[in-house]
């Protein structure tokens, strides 16, 4: 169809329509009014002909050209894809284009572009125009600029972040203050009470168990942000379960009953087994808890296929593994419901919880590739689903020949010296408190704060023919090079060299650096006898590794 064939259709069709003397319009008549009414609306209006090449445009009316700051001939004969540009969503172009292919209707809200640039926000709807004989003859798309209504949403959506950070910083100020404060408190009475042995015990007691706490609360944190370090494995639900069942029996108590209902034989899922431990055990406690007058409380885990409702449970079809946990209690309104996942939001007393444990499992779950759902009514119970994708292990990498051309050959260790530890840490109390710690078991130790300072003094030591044999270095270091980085030019200078990593907090932009290799992560904060356990480990597989092979075998990778 040539553009010359849209002429009747335009304004000389509005024109033959009000010269026409005719009291029943003509079918012809009819479609005329119809392109008069469409040019002369205020709702911007396009017609394309599927019947030619790239389905262009063949009609546009004067509010398309107002909201796109086209002239006619600029638009006449193109694709609608000239609206597009860099931030539009090809999801949203692939929904129109199926729709033109199928001869469908679609609405879809896709960002555009005007002539001079500025993105707007287009409501679009567009539907096929057949003729009597039922053939596709046109695309017509009304169109509605709706840019102050999404940005109205979005700034909506902002405040409601912002009042999530709010309430998370204010329940987290509260909860460390107060954990400073035992601390803080128990370190002046053991100045003040050093001679009384009683009194010092006691003291030392209480601020350990502040900071005992004050790391699990650190813990929850990162897994409700998602920013835990993971050290996920193949996972059967229901062994996990079965092995956890006196904890969770204990957990319950005499009020309520517990129930296990476990599929055998389950498909292995990855997941972090003591962080899983962890959430599982915050929901059942969850659940005793909104289970005043008892009842049941039931451990539910079986294989589930997701297929239609996938996408609306923001997941991808496929198989997956459910673990499910339901009480008989007191249940959640809506709007309760609605905010269980949130940090710090609890519907317990005062002192009772620290509104963390559903927070923390949400996160963990949705870390681990997965989702948390949560179904509650009054009166009827409440009912937590966590849904792990199904894990297909993928074969071992296998071990390079020991002896690949391009590695250095192993030093022969004729030092009868202790072994050389480099430590690596920015903060200068931490770096002292872990060379402290190894230097009291006969270790000597050399300390860095830097990345670039650390590969001085390691290239100082190789030197002098008296080279570290382990470096223990932080993953997050402000300003140059982080860890990561460290480690990896560390094994191009010495790959007979063990790299040990520490790191309370598991950010994606830390772990940009170079990953050849596995590493082993040793997770802040540590205990001194952590510490000292995990370089002996690292130092025998050191010992064992060699030159030349892959070093998969030295520990957990990086999450």
């Amino acid at each position: 169809m040539d553009q010359g064939a849209l002429e009747p259709l335009g304004r000389p069709g509005l024109r033959h329509w009000q010269q026409s003397t005719i009291t029943e319009p003509s079918l012809e008549e009819r479609g005329n009014v119809f392109f008069a009414a469409v040019e002369m609306t205020r709702m911007p209006m396009i017609l394309a002909d599927p019947r030619q090449d790239d389905v262009p445009i063949v009609f546009a009316n004067n509010a398309f050209l107002d909201l796109t700051g086209y002239e006619e001939a600029e638009v006449m004969g193109r694709n609608c894809r000239f609206l597009q540009g860099a931030g539009t969503d090809p999801e949203h172009v692939a929904r129109l284009r199926e729709a033109v292919e199928k001869r469908e209707a679609v609405a879809v809200e896709i960002l555009n572009y005007r002539r001079d640039g500025t993105p707007f926000w287009n409501a679009v709807f567009m539907g096929p125009v057949h003729d009597p004989q039922g053939e596709t003859i046109y695309f017509f798309a009304s169109q509605l600029d709706v840019t102050q209504r999404r940005e109205a949403e979005q700034q909506f959506r902002q405040a409601q972040k912002m009042e999530a950070i709010g309430q998370l910083t204010a329940g987290l100020a509260h909860d460390f203050n107060n954990l400073l404060h035992v601390i803080d408190g128990s370190l002046e009475r053991l100045a003040a009470k050093r001679h009384d042995d009683k009194a010092f015990e006691r003291y030392l007691v209480a601020a350990t168990t502040a900071a005992q706490r004050g790391a699990k609360l650190t813990h929850q944190l990162l897994a409700f942000a998602r920013r835990g370090r993971l050290e996920p494995k193949g996972v059967d639900l229901s062994e996990l379960v079965n092995s956890v069942a006196e904890l969770l029996e204990a957990s319950v108590g005499s009020k309520a009953s517990l129930h296990l209902n476990l599929q055998r034989r389950l498909p292995p899922v990855k997941v972090d087994p003591t962080h899983l431990e962890m959430a599982l055990l915050n929901v059942v406690v969850n659940a005793r808890d909104a289970s005043p007058n008892g009842g049941a409380i039931t451990v539910t885990t079986r294989e589930i296929h997701l297929n239609g409702d996938a996408k609306a449970r923001h997941l991808e079809p496929g198989d997956y593994v459910l673990l499910c946990v339901s009480d008989e209690g007191t249940g959640m309104a809506p709007h309760v419901a609605s905010r269980a996942t949130e940090p710090f939001f609890t519907t317990k007393a005062r002192g009772a919880g620290t509104g963390l444990g559903l927070a923390m499992a949400h996160g963990f779950v949705q870390q681990s590739g997965g989702r948390l759902e949560v179904e509650s009514a009054v009166g009827r119970g409440t009912t937590i689903r966590m849904l792990f994708p199904r894990y297909r292990p993928e074969a071992e990498p296998r071990e390079r020949p020991a002896q690949e051309a391009g590695h250095r050959a192993p030093r022969p260790d004729t030092s009868t010296a202790p072994p050389l530890v480099l430590v690596v840490d920015d903060s200068h109390e931490a770096a002292s408190m872990a060379a402290e710690a190894l230097q009291d078991v006969g270790y000597r130790v050399v300390i860095a704060h830097s990345a670039e300072q650390a590969l001085e003094r390691f290239d100082e030591a190789a030197a002098s023919d008296n080279g570290f044999r382990l470096v223990f270095t932080d993953v997050i270091m402000p300003g140059g090079e982080n860890g990561i980085v460290l480690a990896a030019k560390v094994r191009e200078r010495a790959p007979d060299v063990p790299v040990l990593l520490t790191t309370g907090y598991n950010d994606e932009m830390a772990m940009e650096g170079p990953q050849p290799h596995a590493m082993d992560v040793l997770g802040k904060p540590y205990r001194r006898s952590e510490l000292i356990d995990r370089v002996q480990t690292a130092l025998r597989r050191g010992a064992r590794t060699g030159p030349g092979r892959e070093t998969s075998d030295f520990g957990h990778a990086m999450a």
